[in-house]
């Protein structure tokens, strides 16, 4: 706010010195050019100070008045200038500051929301409310407010001057009516084109949200987009969208600066009459022509108030489309939020329990698990397999509560995870999936990402469990190489066990793998394997099973289809049965065998 005042103190006194600039036109009109002396009307008693500058005005030779008022002039401007450049900066400072802020605050908002938000929106479309809406709001605030501010300061400024001007040398009423007639002429084509243009900047942000999710689809999938040879289809699509964008612009650009020739031709059209009635008034010599050019001055820079004054419609009409999106984003609630009083999660002790549990995505979406019941005790390994899109994946991520369950409870050690704060349960959890995340960062920075310290040691304990030490020391600077954007100078399997080597550096009770071995090759998947086999000691695993060989030793192994859970036991007893595990295991067990 100190900021603000500032620059408002700064915006008063640059129309002031503007405004004292213009009334200069007086003297040097009627006393230099015409050789005649200032003459107010005999009915006005002027202020002590005003009366003595022109008494001063009116005593002095031309000659040494010409020099007197150009040395005053440019002493005026360079005031005026000076803090007009203070109150450009500071207001700049100001949107500055307030976008910093609000980015921040839209970045913080979204790490909070729930995971069920970043399945309905499009990664792109969020980028675009960080980037793009923010810099259309940066915009409003550098220009708008500015002038939302200054101009409204230099209009009292410059039609105090008019009305001066008119008390002290009998301007007529005529002239004032006229040019009030100004703001008529003005305010409606503004607020008409101001409507639509809000509909359009909302079209617009939509569309750059759609552009951004383009180059973040098909540049972060660069590879899949070269390997099917659908160069040409996403430049189209990209064109296709980008061109929208483009039409929307134009369209919005149309209706922008088609305001400022409304503006300008009521202005002439008041100037042109003006010069008419006050031409003739000269003529007659019942007007000062110093008096009107002042007048006339004044006028003309009310032009440049008003203009700025009308193209804020427009602009703000920008900024609020921006804002609806922005505040669209700050007003989600998470589906998922920490409860109040919520109590740290010990360590656990006893046993993750699911009960009765029920889950979907959406009310409107059909239910993906249903009558979930088991239990995991601490130390043991629970699998879980079934066919393609039976809820696995779903089930695992409600324990760390990146879901809730619709109906029922999950419980550890007695406790609903639910009653517990978010960070003491995740604490206990570490989760290997099969599409790894990395950073665009160091070896180390990625093994210890969660930790605030660097312990080398314990990064390289990490990594010499997860079978990762001697390919990170091949590397150009071992733990110090950057890895590049989602780790893309790796291979899958040195990224998966990089993925591994982070969650052995957290060092949690809970593991949760999620088919993490199902997209390597064979060698890449025995040394991963053999790493999950050691970081699986002594910790209570939830692995979802793409392979069924790999959880030959699990404790219990949940079988699911449909939602449900509808086998359960060791390997060889579910084998034993012959129901739906058998035909998973010998239909993998045929497809190896034809590799």
């Amino acid at each position: 706010m100190g900021v603000l005042a500032l620059a408002f103190l700064c915006m008063i006194a640059s129309s002031a010195f503007g405004g004292v600039s213009i009334g200069m036109i007086i003297p040097l009109v009627d006393n230099v050019i015409s050789g005649k002396k200032i003459v107010i009307s005999h009915s006005i008693t002027l202020p002590g100070p005003i009366q003595h500058l022109i008494d001063s005005a009116n005593a002095m030779a031309p000659m040494a008045l010409l020099n007197r008022i150009t040395l005053i002039v440019v002493v005026l401007w360079l005031l005026k200038n000076f803090f007009e450049f203070c109150q450009t900066y500071l207001m700049n400072d100001v949107a500055q500051r307030v976008i910093r802020d609000v980015k921040n605050i839209i970045y913080k908002k979204l790490l909070t929301l729930s995971m069920s938000f970043y399945y309905k929106n499009p990664t792109g479309k969020l980028m675009s409310r960080i980037t793009y809406d923010s810099l259309v709001i940066r915009d409003a605030i550098s220009s708008g407010l500015t002038d939302i501010i200054y101009q409204p300061v230099q209009l009292l400024i410059y039609l105090g001057m008019l009305m001066a001007i008119k008390v002290f040398f009998t301007i007529p009423w005529s002239l004032i009516v006229v040019s009030m007639g100004l703001f008529v002429l003005v305010i409606y084509p503004v607020v008409k084109i101001g409507k639509k243009l809000k509909s359009l900047s909302r079209r617009s942000q939509e569309t750059m949200g759609d552009i951004t999710t383009t180059l973040q689809e098909t540049i972060s999938g660069v590879r899949v987009v070269k390997a099917f040879s659908m160069e040409d289809y996403e430049a189209e699509k990209f064109a296709a969208q980008n061109n929208a964008f483009y039409r929307l612009s134009m369209k919005s650009t149309k209706r922008m600066t088609v305001i400022s020739p409304i503006t300008e031709f009521a202005g002439i059209a008041c100037v042109a009459i003006i010069l008419w009635i006050a031409g003739k008034q000269i003529i007659s010599g019942s007007l000062s022509a110093g008096a009107f050019v002042t007048f006339l001055a004044s006028l003309l820079s009310l032009m440049r108030p008003i203009k700025r004054l009308s193209n804020i419609y427009t602009i703000n009409q920008n900024a609020m489309a921006a804002a609806d999106r922005i505040f669209e984003t700050l007003d989600t609630k998470p589906t998922v939020a920490e409860k109040e009083g919520a109590i740290d999660l010990p360590k656990i002790r006893d046993a993750i329990r699911f009960d009765g549990v029920y889950f979907r995505y959406d009310l409107k979406d059909k239910e993906i698990l249903k009558d979930i019941s088991f239990e995991v005790k601490v130390g043991q390994i629970a699998a879980f397999v079934g066919p393609s899109g039976v809820g696995k994946t779903s089930l695992v991520n409600l324990v760390p509560r990146f879901y809730d369950v619709s109906k029922g409870k999950v419980t550890i050690d007695g406790l609903d995870i639910r009653d517990c704060t978010t960070k003491s349960l995740m604490g206990q959890i570490g989760i290997v999936t099969q599409e790894t995340i990395l950073f665009n960062d160091t070896v180390a920075a990625n093994i210890s990402y969660g930790s605030r310290e660097m312990d080398l040691e314990a990064v390289m304990r990490a990594a010499k469990i997860a079978n990762a030490h001697e390919f990170i020391m091949s590397m150009p600077k071992g733990y110090d190489t950057i890895i590049g954007e989602r780790g893309f100078r790796l291979s899958g399997g040195e990224k998966q066990r990089l993925a591994i080597a982070r969650a052995v550096f957290k060092d949690p009770p809970i593991l949760i793998l999620d088919e993490a071995t199902s997209q390597l090759d064979t060698e890449s998947e025995v040394l991963v394997q053999e790493a999950i086999d050691r970081m699986m000691k002594d910790r209570t695993v939830l692995v979802i099973a793409h392979r069924l060989s790999t959880i030959k030793n699990a404790t219990m192994i949940y079988v699911l289809d449909e939602g449900r859970i509808v086998e359960e036991g060791a390997h060889d007893m579910l084998l034993a049965r012959g129901g739906l595990y058998k035909k998973l295991y010998d239909m993998q067990f045929r497809d190896n065998t034809l590799r």
